[in-house]
């Protein structure tokens, strides 16, 4: 698939040279590395608002998710079984430069999600070209439709997996004496919260892969149909890669709208690949 790409990007450039393409993508990369650095630089002006009132949102016993959760059970007539108990900790560092290195890391991270359109807007710049004039037609609002669903899972990430996530590995306890005390650090914290976000960012672009490898003729939804029961497998293991922690419910609370995206992602593609066809028909009469 990447040699056929990289064939009809060169015959759509008029046979530009090897060098030539590197020096294309290299400039691609280097906006888009432009993009994040401006977005960080601004973050990391503003990082003591960025942490107190986004990053260390989950760990807030006001956090906008608690209490939607604890509301939801109590309109439901389930008493307090939704109602999460927010994490009790106090971050630290035990490096001098602890707190710096997490600020920058912080606002990198940021400055990525922020800038994801534009990123992908770059990349697509560069992809659009190899694919044919009816390929490019299947493709409208691509750019809006994996934005849209990265967006989407992020958030389902933060303010969903989060605090679940949080909650559970803050108030586990190994000793019923509590010999053991949770302190963790500030880039543990970080290094959590970025995959959680990140992972389920990703994750979420089911939809939108099945769709674009289905304009490409690559897949057909039969084989995601019948695919399904490796998915399921898969997407379990993707589940327990984004959950920091090892309980079942988190895990389910991840599975579960993975699972109805891949089931999404096979209405999509039936959807596209019957349009396909249609066409074919109208072509071929």
């Amino acid at each position: 698939m990447a040699n056929s790409l990289f064939n009809r990007l060169r015959g759509s450039r008029k046979e530009m040279a090897f060098v030539d393409h590197l020096e294309e993508l290299r400039w691609h990369i280097i906006r888009s590395l432009l993009a994040i650095l401006l977005i960080a630089i601004v973050v990391f002006i503003k990082i003591q608002w960025v942490f107190d009132n986004l990053v260390a949102g989950p760990l807030s016993p006001n956090f906008i998710s608690y209490r939607a959760f604890c509301g939801l059970s109590h309109r439901l007539n389930l008493g307090n079984s939704l109602c999460i108990q927010p994490p009790k900790v106090t971050m630290q560092t035990t490096a001098f430069t602890g707190q710096f290195l997490g600020a920058f890391s912080l606002a990198f991270v940021c400055g990525i999600i922020i800038a994801f359109p534009y990123i992908f807007w770059e990349f697509w710049k560069f992809v659009k070209p190899a694919l044919k004039p009816k390929e490019v037609r299947g493709t409208r609002f691509v750019i809006f439709w994996v934005s849209f669903f990265f967006f989407l899972g992020s958030a389902f990430g933060y303010l969903v997996l989060g605090p679940f996530t949080f909650s559970f590995l803050a108030n586990f306890h190994v000793s019923a004496t509590n010999l053991v005390e949770t302190r963790p650090t500030f880039n543990d914290y970080l290094d959590n919260l970025t995959t959680l976000i990140m992972g389920c960012g990703i994750a979420f672009e089911m939809p939108v892969l099945a769709y674009a490898l289905t304009r490409l003729g690559i897949i057909t939804p039969a084989v995601l149909r019948r695919s399904r029961k490796y998915a399921i497998v898969i997407i379990l293991i993707v589940a327990a890669f984004i959950t920091p922690s090892p309980d079942w419910y988190s895990q389910t609370i991840v599975f579960t709208p993975l699972f109805l995206l891949y089931e999404f992602g096979v209405f999509v593609s039936a959807r596209a690949y019957k349009k396909m066809q249609q066409k074919e028909k109208e072509e071929w009469s």
